[in-house]
C-alpha cells in the first residue's frame, strides 16, 4: 500500500520569525538568507512535502546561513499546493505523481544560475529533507555543479545501478525508527555505493529517531531527541564545509 510513505507527525509547530527574505527567480519564488559578511559559498535547501513556506525549513535555511553560506530554499513545487496535514493519505500517490522529486533539474539549474551570476557563488552545496532528500540523491547523480550533497531521510529509489554513481561527495542521514525506510534498504544502499560510487560518501543512522527528526526548531524538540537532532545538523554542516 502506497498510502502513507511519508507519514510523520508534523505536530504542532511554534511560529518562526524568519531572518531572510523572499525573491523571485525566473518562474520560481525562493526564500534566501545571507550571512552578515561576504562569501562566495552557497547552499541550496530542498524542502519536504510541506513546501518552502513551512517554518521548519526556513529555520534550517537561517541556521545554515549562520554558518557562513548564502542559503536558498526555492519553491520546487512551482506555486502548486504543498501537501497539507489535513490532506488524506489515500490521495498521496496521486499527489506524488504531480510532485516528482526526480524532476527538479530545471529548477535546480535556474537557482544555480542565480547563485553564480547574481550572488557570486563559486562553490555550491545542497541539502534536502525527506522529499527533498530524494531530490538531492537525484541531483547528485546528474549535476556536477553541486560540490557536496546531504540527503536527509529521502526514501531510496531503486530503479537502476546508475542510482549509485554519484558525481560529488554525498552524505545520507537516516533515523533508526523511520518507518518509511527500512534498515535493509540502508544496508543495500551502502553495499551498492561501495560497489559503484567513485567519490566520498557517508551513511549514518541516528538512534531512536523517526522520519523528519532533523528539521525541528529547538522549542519543538523533545529532550531525548535533542542531542541526536543537534548531532545530525552538525554532521550535515561539517560535510558541506569539508567539500565547499
Amino acid at each position: 500500500q502506497m498510502a502513507d510513505p511519508f507519514l510523520y507527525d508534523s505536530g504542532e509547530r511554534t511560529q518562526y520569525g524568519c531572518l531572510g527574505h523572499e525573491v523571485q527567480i525566473e518562474h520560481i519564488k525562493a526564500y534566501v538568507c545571507r550571512p552578515s559578511f561576504f562569501t562566495d559559498k552557497a547552499v541550496i535547501v530542498i524542502h519536504d512535502i510541506f513546501g518552502w513556506l513551512f517554518p521548519d525549513i526556513r529555520y534550517i535555511v537561517d541556521l545554515i546561513a549562520g554558518h557562513g553560506y548564502i542559503t536558498i530554499c526555492p519553491d520546487f513545487f512551482k506555486g502548486t499546493e504543498p501537501w497539507k496535514t489535513t490532506d488524506h493519505w489515500a490521495d498521496f500517490a496521486d499527489w506524488m505523481k504531480d510532485h516528482d522529486p526526480t524532476k527538479v533539474d530545471k529548477e535546480a539549474d535556474v537557482v544555480l544560475k542565480y547563485l553564480k551570476e547574481q550572488c557570486g557563488a563559486k562553490k555550491i552545496g545542497i541539502v534536502g529533507f525527506s522529499w527533498g532528500g530524494m531530490a538531492v540523491h537525484h541531483l547528485m547523480l546528474k549535476n556536477p555543479q553541486l560540490t557536496a550533497g546531504v540527503s536527509l531521510y529521502g526514501r531510496i529509489i531503486r530503479d537502476s545501478e546508475e542510482r549509485y554513481n554519484l558525481l560529488n561527495p554525498t552524505f545520507f542521514i537516516f533515523g533508526e525508527k523511520d518507518h518509511t525506510i527500512s534498515y535493509d534498504q540502508i544496508t543495500l544502499l551502502e553495499e551498492k555505493l561501495k560497489q559503484y560510487c567513485k567519490v566520498a560518501y557517508k551513511l549514518k543512522v541516528y538512534p531512536g529517531q523517526v522520519h523528519g527528526f532533523a528539521q525541528l526548531k529547538p522549542e519543538d524538540m523533545k529532550p531525548d531527541d535533542k542531542p541526536y537532532i543537534e548531532e545530525a545538523r552538525r554532521d550535515m554542516i561539517d560535510w558541506i564545509k569539508m567539500f565547499t
